[in-house]
C-alpha cells in the first residue's frame, strides 16, 4: 500500500440507500470509513432492523456527529443525545433515532462497521 491512500466521500466506493437511510463507504488500505445520512424519521428499529435480523444494534460504533440531533437509547437504558461536533463510541446493544426535522450526517470510523453497516 502506498503511504498516502486519498478519497473522496462524494466518490465512493459504495453505497447503501436503506429506508431513509444513505451509506457512503471508501476503503483506505486496511481502514474503511463511513459517512451515514439519515432522514427526518430514521428509526434504527424500523428502518435498519429488518436488515439486522437482531431486536437492537448490535454493532458497535466509533464516530463523529458533523450534522443534525441523535437519541441513543442502550439496552441497558442508558441514554444520550449526539449533536453537531459530538465524537462519540457505542457499544452494541442499543436504539437510535433522528431528532428534528434535520438530517444526521455522521462519520463512521470503525471498520468493520463501515464495511457492513446497513448491508442487505
Amino acid at each position: 500500500m502506498s503511504s498516502i491512500a486519498v478519497k473522496n466521500m462524494d466518490a465512493p466506493d459504495e453505497t447503501r440507500t436503506p429506508n431513509l437511510t444513505n451509506v457512503d463507504v471508501v476503503a483506505l488500505g486496511d481502514a474503511t470509513i463511513a459517512r451515514m445520512t439519515l432522514q427526518p424519521g430514521w428509526r434504527w428499529s424500523e428502518c435498519i432492523k429488518p436488515l439486522a435480523g437482531t431486536d437492537s444494534c448490535q454493532t458497535p460504533h466509533l464516530g463523529y456527529l458533523a450534522s443534525g440531533r441523535l437519541h441513543v437509547v442502550a439496552d441497558d437504558g442508558t441514554e444520550a443525545d449526539l449533536v453537531a461536533g459530538s465524537a462519540y463510541r457505542l457499544a452494541p446493544g442499543h436504539d437510535a433515532w433522528v431528532v428534528g426535522d434535520q438530517p444526521v450526517v455522521g462519520l463512521e470510523f470503525e471498520s468493520k462497521t463501515a464495511e457492513t453497516y446497513a448491508r442487505p
